[in-house]
C-alpha cells in the first residue's frame, strides 16, 4: 500500500492562489500564497490600502498595484514621495500670480486670493498706487514724471482727485519746444496745463463736457467726434483711464500749450 497524496490532483482542491501542503496520508492543508488572504480554498488579494491608507501620507492617494502591493501619490496641492506629502503654497511662487503690490493668501488647496496692499487699488492681480507712482511705472508717461521731479512740482501729490492729460514720452522727447520752455522757465506752466484738480474724469465723463479748467488756470477745450476725444482740436487721447488712488491718467499724442 502507498500513501495517498491529497495534493496530487487539482492542487488538492486548494485555491490556485494557495499552496497545498500534505499533512497525513490522504489529508492536506491549504495556505494562501504571499499577498493573498483567505482559508486556502478561497484566496483573495490583500489590498494594503484598506489599512492605514497603505502607509501613505494622509494627504496622498493609495493605489493597489498587486497582491499586498501599492503606490502612494500625493494629492493635488501637495508634493513629496507619497509617504510624506507637504502642502504647496500657491503664494510661495511668484506671489501666487498676484500683483507685486498685492498680498497673496492661500484659501484652498488649489486657490488663493489677491488683495491690493494699503494705499493701492485694483483687483489684486493689477494694483495701482497714486498717479505719481503710476506715471513713473509706465514708459508712456515716465518722461512727464521726470519733468515734474526736475521742477519739483508737487501739485498732484495730495489726495486729489486729479485728472492728467500726459503727452506720451516720445512726444516729450522729440518736441524741440520743450528745451525752449525749460530755458525760458515756463515748462512748469506747460506741465500744469495738463493737470485738472478736484475731479477724476474717466473717458466716458470727458465725452459729456466741452471745457475744463487746468491747474494752470486756462481752459482745455474737449471735442468728441468719430469715436475719439480731442483736446484743443489737436491732441487726441490715445490711452485712457489709468486709475490711481488719487486720480486718473490719460495719454495724449501732442503737447497742450496754454
Amino acid at each position: 500500500c502507498s500513501a495517498i497524496d491529497a495534493c496530487e490532483s487539482s492542487n488538492g482542491g486548494c485555491s490556485s492562489k494557495a499552496e497545498c501542503w500534505r499533512t497525513t496520508p490522504g489529508n492536506r492543508a491549504c495556505v494562501c500564497s504571499s499577498g493573498y488572504t483567505g482559508d486556502g480554498i478561497v484566496c483573495i488579494k490583500i489590498n494594503p490600502c484598506l489599512v492605514n491608507n497603505g502607509g501613505c501620507d494622509r494627504n496622498a492617494e493609495c493605489t493597489q498595484t498587486g497582491p499586498n502591493q501599492a503606490v502612494c501619490n500625493c494629492l493635488k496641492g501637495y508634493s513629496g514621495d507619497g509617504k510624506t506629502c507637504t502642502y504647496i503654497s500657491l503664494c510661495s511662487q511668484n506671489n501666487g500670480g498676484c500683483s507685486e503690490f498685492a498680498i497673496c493668501n492661500d484659501t484652498e488647496l488649489t486657490d488663493r486670493t489677491c488683495t491690493c496692499k494699503p494705499n493701492y487699488i485694483g483687483d489684486g492681480f493689477k494694483c495701482r498706487g497714486n498717479i505719481l507712482q503710476e506715471l513713473l511705472r509706465n514708459s508712456n508717461t515716465s518722461r512727464f514724471y521726470f519733468h515734474l521731479e526736475t521742477l519739483s512740482i508737487r501739485d498732484i501729490s495730495g489726495p486729489g482727485p486729479f485728472t492728467l492729460f500726459v503727452p506720451r514720452t516720445d512726444v516729450l522727447n522729440s518736441d524741440p519746444r520743450v528745451k525752449d520752455w525749460i530755458a525760458k522757465g515756463v515748462m512748469a506752466q506747460v506741465l500744469r496745463y495738463h493737470m485738472v484738480g478736484c475731479a477724476s474724469l474717466l473717458y466716458k465723463d470727458l465725452t459729456a463736457i466741452t471745457n475744463i479748467t487746468s491747474l494752470h488756470g486756462d481752459l482745455i477745450h474737449i471735442s468728441y467726434s468719430q469715436n475719439s476725444l480731442v483736446l484743443n482740436n489737436k491732441a487726441e487721447i490715445i490711452l485712457s483711464d489709468a486709475v490711481g488712488t488719487n486720480g486718473v491718467i490719460h495719454v495724449i499724442n501732442q503737447i497742450l500749450v496754454p
